[in-house]
């Protein structure tokens, strides 16, 4: 199984994570923010589930640079708002 299907597999199974990193993801840009990290967000993620809503949720740093990519491919509008690299084996 490739890092993508891990990463589809989990998205599937925890959708908690994604809308929490929309919902960070967009207090971002209603901050005033045109571009922060994936990584910053997913830390706000981890922190609220842990921290805020005691909620227990493992979150691979395999997948943020994943959520990065889901958030470009759903808001094209936003895309820019995260900076990403190629992945080692990304598909060209």
């Amino acid at each position: 199984m490739t890092d993508r299907e891990k990463f589809e597999a989990y998205d599937k199974k925890n959708p908690k994570i994604w809308e929490a990193f929309k919902k960070f993801a967009f207090e971002a840009i209603d901050a005033g923010h045109d571009r922060i990290s994936h990584w910053l967000i997913m830390n706000r993620v981890r922190w609220e589930t842990e921290i805020v809503t005691n909620e227990k949720f493992k979150i691979s740093n395999n997948y943020i640079a994943y959520y990065a990519r889901k958030w470009q491919d759903q808001y094209p509008d936003h895309a820019e708002l995260f900076k990403t690299k190629k992945l080692k084996y990304e598909d060209a």
